[in-house]
């Protein structure tokens, strides 16, 4: 039904959003870059230059390769490119390199590789059951899908201003949900296992596919009450997934096992020194465990409990250290966090496995495993928000509740981002494209399900809207108090707590619904 409402609506109003966010991309191309830049301009030097055997030892610079082989491959491909452009940035020696050829090359690279994120949203949009016919074209589910999953604000300035790679990423991912969603199993399974191979942060969600794939792939019927069938159990089918998994893998680690480099490879991908929080605190429980801790030790030191002098100093007033440790609270460590996260995830697998919905289930696990590893991982950068916000857009337009969830977890999650992008000329820029983004998504959700009723209720209103407040705070009234020279990081501590609380919620919230929900007859039958 989607597919034939695409192509009843055809093709126009799709190419004309893919270009107008693509010449968008364009003009970004003169904005603020992170260190990000650099990172990639010395895997390209690094690929281009060094054998194989070095490409995960090199130390010139602190930005070392920790990206999993098929993400080095990918910029060994784009350097034989580069070096048209500008042959001085593949010189693994010229640090901090940039040239406005270099700079071209590099903003031009992320928006070509973009066309499969295009590709893979085209796709998306096929899947959606086109039930509410509506007149007008924008308010079709597939159109606000699309603009929801083209113009999401959180992947715009991530890779178009601060830099990175994360459009054909997600294109691979969305793209493996499409093809899972059209019941074709193993080429979805094929692009999740390529996927795992660029880049290992989507493992969060691995669980998701396996169990997925294990009950309505290997598996291959149900009884009557929706139970499983197990005699249905297909070894051919297992089979046939665990080829695929150990030929992708192959293909990738198989160079750096003959080279003994396999142990080397892994420590690089999983750097574990880093402390628990990244420099800016992403908005997770850890956040508010932090907060906690620096407000128990505040009040012990003024009710004489604890010991000033035994205090480490930055742990009070650095608020960016990167390792913590805590003073009242009991420290975090790397197993800690693998442990919490196992336990949150858990539910949610149990209930893919336990109370089958098809897509729809499949998506909100895939949600509730990115979201627990955002919630309770080790060293989580606040952009691994994406990986819940952009699957939860294509449950967004299917049921209201939903599209609630959706709006509280969008809003916080694109508004924690902000403090990447710090610059004064970047400050009009992200405001202008965040409320765009948001106005957008309230208004064309509440035109979707206007027949239900609201989708926030007053509190989540409120809480929404004092990020307003919130922000005019930490960009305009902060600067200019005395508090700047003292207290630096407060800022950022404002920021990623209160965003923490939204998370959060929209976390226990988007849990409960998935927990309690009933199954109906007809979805049991499926």
């Amino acid at each position: 039904q989607g597919a034939r409402a695409m192509a009843a609506g055809g093709r126009g109003w799709f190419r004309a959003l893919a270009l107008g966010v693509s010449f968008l991309k364009c003009l970004l191309i003169p904005a603020y870059y992170s260190t990000d830049f650099e990172v990639h301009r010395n895997w390209l030097a690094i690929t281009h230059n060094l054998p194989l055997s070095q490409w995960y030892y090199e130390a010139t610079s602190e930005w070392t390769l920790d990206y999993p082989p098929f993400f080095a491959w990918f910029e060994y491909a784009l350097s034989h490119i580069a070096k048209y452009f500008d042959p001085q940035m593949l010189v693994v020696e010229n640090l901090n390199y940039t040239s406005h050829a270099t700079i071209l090359f590099q903003r031009l690279s992320v928006i070509f590789t973009d066309t499969l994120f295009i590709y893979a949203v085209h796709e998306c949009c096929k899947c959606v059951n086109g039930k509410r016919a509506a007149k007008d074209i924008l308010e079709k589910p597939t159109f606000i899908l699309a603009v929801l999953l083209l113009w999401n604000f959180g992947l715009l300035i991530v890779d178009h201003i601060h830099f990175q790679y994360n459009g054909f990423l997600f294109g691979l991912m969305l793209l493996s949900v499409a093809r899972l969603c059209q019941k074709r199993y193993l080429e979805g399974a094929l692009l999740f296992a390529v996927l795992l191979h660029f880049k290992h942060i989507y493992m969060y969600v691995a669980p998701a596919y396996g169990i997925y794939l294990l009950r309505s792939y290997c598996f291959t019927a149900n009884n009557a009450d929706g139970s499983l069938k197990w005699r249905s159990f297909s070894f051919l089918h297992v089979t046939l997934l665990g080829l695929i998994v150990c030929l992708v893998s192959a293909l990738s680690l198989g160079p750096f096992l003959v080279l003994g480099q396999l142990p080397q490879v892994i420590s690089q991908l999983f750097p574990f020194k880093r402390g628990l929080c990244h420099a800016y605190w992403a908005p997770n429980f850890w956040a508010l465990y932090n907060v906690v801790d620096k407000a128990l030790t505040i009040l012990g030191l003024k009710c004489n409990f604890l010991d000033g002098t035994k205090i480490p100093k930055a742990s009070m007033t650095g608020g960016l250290v990167q390792e913590f440790q805590h003073t009242v609270l009991p420290s975090v460590t790397p197993l800690a966090t693998l442990i919490c996260t196992f336990i949150a995830i858990l539910p949610s697998v149990f209930c893919l496995w336990f109370k089958p919905q098809g897509p729809r289930g499949f998506l909100q696990c895939l949600v509730l495993c990115a979201l627990s590893s955002f919630m309770f991982g080790w060293h989580v950068h606040e952009k691994a928000i994406l990986l819940a916000i952009l699957p939860l857009s294509l449950l967004s337009i299917q049921r209201a509740k939903d599209a609630g969830i959706y709006l509280i977890l969008a809003t916080t999650g694109h508004f924690s981002l902000f403090p990447l992008l710090f610059t004064p000329p970047e400050l009009p820029i992200k405001i202008l494209l965040m409320l765009l983004f948001t106005v957008y998504s309230f208004s064309s959700l509440k035109s979707l399900f206007r027949r239900e009723k609201p989708l926030l209720n007053w509190l989540e209103t409120i809480y929404l809207i004092q990020l307003v407040p919130l922000e005019i705070f930490c960009e305009i009234v902060f600067p200019l108090s005395p508090w700047k020279w003292h207290f630096p990081f407060v800022p950022l501590l404002l920021t990623s707590v209160y965003c923490a609380l939204g998370i959060t919620y929209a976390w226990l919230k988007l849990y409960i619904s998935v927990l309690t929900e009933r199954i109906s007859v007809r979805q049991k039958a499926e």
